[in-house]
Parts: C-alpha cells; sequence; structure tokens
C-alpha cells in the first residue's frame, strides 16, 4: 500500500497564494484479532504491517516469540489482522489495557497498563557507546527518513549496534514505528540486548517502557525526555541520552554506558 498521498493545497508564499501539490502521509486504522477475539485497533502508516502486528502483540505481553504464531492474515483492503497463536490468553482481555499503580525494582511508579508491569524489563545491558557514536547513529538515522523529509509527518526509529544502523522504521506513530522494531526483530531473531535505540521523537515514559520491552539498554533521541521517562530508566538501567543535534547531547540516566559521560566539568 501507498504510505503518502498527494493532495491539492493552497500555499501561501511571498505575499500571495499559490496552488500546488503536497506529500501527505497516509493514516491507516488496522484492526487486530487474536485468537478470534478483537484485541486492538491500530493507527498507523500502511506499511511494515506483519512487523507492527507482530511487535505489538509482544510488547503488549500477548506473544512471547515469533514461534507462537501460527498464521497471521492481513487484509488491507478491509483493515483486518487475524492472528492464531499457540499460547493460551488470558480470558480477560480487557486487562491488557487497564491503568494500574506497579512496583518497578523496588521502587513506586505509574505505569499505563498491567502489560507495562508485566513486560518492562530491567536492562542486563553493557554495550557502550562513544560520544561520536552517539552523533553519527542520529546522523544516519535522519539520513534514511526520507518520507519525513516529504511529509513532515513520520516519526523515525532504527534498532542499531554502536557502529552501524541494522533497520530503519517510520510510522506516524511514534509507539508503531518502536513496535515495527520490535517485530522485525522477533521475525528476524536478531538479539537486541547489546543494541541501541534511535529515535526522532521525544521520549515519554510509554516510549521508555517500549524500549524496556524491547530490551535494548540504550535510548537515543534528537527530542527531549519527559521526567517520568527519565525515573523511569533510572529504575529500568537505561541509558537516555536526548537534544542529539549539531554534535551535542545530554544524558539523563546511566551515562556509565556513554564512554567519557562520567568525566564531566564544571561549567
Amino acid at each position: 500500500m501507498e504510505i503518502v498521498t498527494k493532495n491539492k493545497i493552497r500555499r501561501y508564499t511571498d505575499g500571495k497564494f499559490i496552488e500546488t501539490e503536497d506529500i501527505i502521509a497516509e493514516e491507516f486504522p488496522l484492526t487486530i484479532y487474536l485468537n478470534d477475539v478483537e484485541f486492538a485497533t491500530l493507527v498507523c502508516s500502511p506499511d511494515d504491517l506483519e512487523e507492527l502486528v507482530i511487535g505489538f502483540l509482544a510488547s503488549e505481553g500477548a506473544l512471547r516469540s515469533f514461534k507462537e504464531i501460527e498464521s497471521m492474515n492481513i487484509d488491507e483492503r478491509g483493515g483486518f489482522c487475524h492472528v492464531k497463536v499457540s499460547r493460551e490468553l488470558p480470558k480477560d482481555y480487557g486487562s491488557f489495557s487497564k491503568r494500574v499503580l506497579g512496583s518497578c525494582c523496588g521502587k513506586s511508579r505509574q505505569f499505563y497498563f498491567q502489560s507495562d508491569v508485566e513486560t518492562s524489563k530491567f536492562s542486563l545491558s553493557d554495550t557502550k557507546l562513544t560520544p561520536e557514536q552517539c552523533i553519527s547513529l542520529m546522523k544516519e538515522m535522519q539520513e534514511e527518513s526520507t518520507i519525513f523529509k516529504d511529509t513532515g509527518g513520520i516519526h523515525n526509529a532504527s534498532i542499531a549496534s554502536p557502529d552501524d544502523t541494522i533497520v530503519h522504521k517510520g510510522d506516524i506513530g511514534r509507539h508503531n514505528a518502536l513496535d515495527k522494531l520490535y517485530g522485525y526483530c522477533l521475525q528476524n531473531n536478531i538479539s537486541v540486548k547489546d543494541k541501541v535505540i534511535v529515535f526522532s521523537g521525544r521520549i515519554s515514559s510509554e516510549v521508555l517502557t517500549k524500549a524496556s520491552k524491547i530490551g535494548v539498554g540504550i535510548v537515543l533521541s534528537k527530542s527531549a525526555p519527559t521526567d517520568l521517562a527519565i525515573k523511569l530508566a533510572h529504575d529500568l538501567n537505561i541509558t537516555a541520552a536526548g537534544f542529539i543535534r549539531g554534535g551535542s547531547f545530554n544524558v539523563y540516566s546511566h551515562p556509565w554506558r556513554i564512554i567519557g559521560a562520567d568525566e564531566v566539568e564544571s561549567e
């Protein structure tokens, strides 16, 4: 399916309106049925849908491994995906979306959903990056973001080793972009313990939780974190770095994974 479309618009420039065309990101609703029960509807970009569904189900705790999938059928015309898995699922599907207070590494933190409490992981990654690698990986991610350059309406994310990008995904939803990465790794049996997430958007608590479910130890962002995301990063042993722009960046948690960040100078 096409993930962009062209629309006629009126653009104001140089003191006048002109008629021209603009490239717009497509928005596509996909309803997931899990073992014949309606599970969720995702609003997404209509590409890499199989990887999106796999990553989403895994991050929600409904799927523990790619091998549990018995069948998957995606009806792009109707906007439906039917998935059959071998594992026995909870009878109360509503528990996946209940807002709860959860305990994270002995400290009280507010999780949005029951599945976050059950599937968030304390990172055991000992991967380290140099400052130059942080900047280089962000530059690679931005260079891959061609659809964002055309539309301005796409979030972008990559899974990378310290030295190179492994896969890049984009979506109108920042969570969807991360789920596509997760699904790709599960499909291709890629270990993520020693990998890094490179992200174009804000590091919210939901994004940080997604990263913990995927299993990485470092999240690099072009944008800012929220306070709850930083608290969760401390508790989940994840290094969060943001505002990676123009040769500088901020490290908000577990700086030992960024070489030299423990050796600070006073301003």
